[in-house]
């Protein structure tokens, strides 16, 4: 799962990032009003960690552009504001939560999960797809209640594509959500194509039907084969 964190005190960011980060979170930064709003433009996210106060704009007109652009992200807004009027209008513009400074990180970490879930999974702790079955809290993955290993990215896209279901997503998509900035996809897909052949073949060795679904010139689509 893919997070933004928009916050001018890099040391703060970095921490989040870093925290977030072990949590099997993909973690990229805007420090500024202008960068978060360009991402926020270009990019889905399951979770933005939003500060209301930036150098240059305020982060609630993040929030108006994501509800222009009907974008479903969740909004966690963190501020060193705590006055009742700051966290109603936050929330009244589009925020999920509100969190004010100072914080504990695994505190940030249980709300961002807690969005996440409501926001794709119906606030389930269990999300199954006919014999699949996956324990978010435990982050393992079963098929016919039989445990399956698999690596913390092909863990990532399965939640992906879970979370996607019957709809065709393009590798661009793919690549971005499994790596955002760290990866530099211009040119070559090798990448994707050897974690989606490993995850579709421990699938098939658990005796799951062939769920991923290539589209040609379009990308991927998980769902019940034809």
């Amino acid at each position: 799962m893919k997070i933004l964190i928009i916050e001018d005190e890099k040391a703060l960011a970095n921490s989040i990032a870093t925290y977030l980060g072990n949590d099997n979170y993909v973690c990229e930064l805007a420090p500024s009003f202008d960068v978060a709003l360009e991402k926020t433009s270009l990019y889905d996210y399951a979770c933005i960690i939003l500060d209301i106060t930036l150098p240059d704009g305020n982060g609630l007109e993040i929030l108006k552009h994501l509800k222009k652009q009907n974008k479903t992200d969740g909004v966690l807004i963190i501020s060193a504001k705590n006055s009742l009027d700051d966290k109603v209008q936050g929330l009244r513009t589009g925020a999920d939560d509100y969190l004010s400074k100072p914080f504990h990180l695994p505190e940030l970490a249980a709300r961002v999960e807690a969005i996440i879930r409501r926001k794709s999974f119906s606030g389930q702790n269990i999300i199954e797809f006919d014999e699949i079955s996956v324990d978010l809290d435990a982050k393992q993955v079963s098929v016919n209640n039989k445990n399956i290993d698999l690596t913390r990215k092909e863990y990532d896209l399965l939640i992906y594509f879970m979370a996607n279901k019957n709809k065709v997503i393009s590798k661009g998509a793919i690549a971005e959500h499994l790596w955002g900035d760290n990866m530099d996809i211009a040119d070559n897909y090798d990448f994707i194509y050897a974690h989606i052949k490993n995850l579709r073949k421990k699938l098939l060795q658990a005796d799951c039907p062939d769920y991923i679904q290539s589209v040609y010139g379009m990308g991927y689509k998980f769902g019940i084969p034809k």
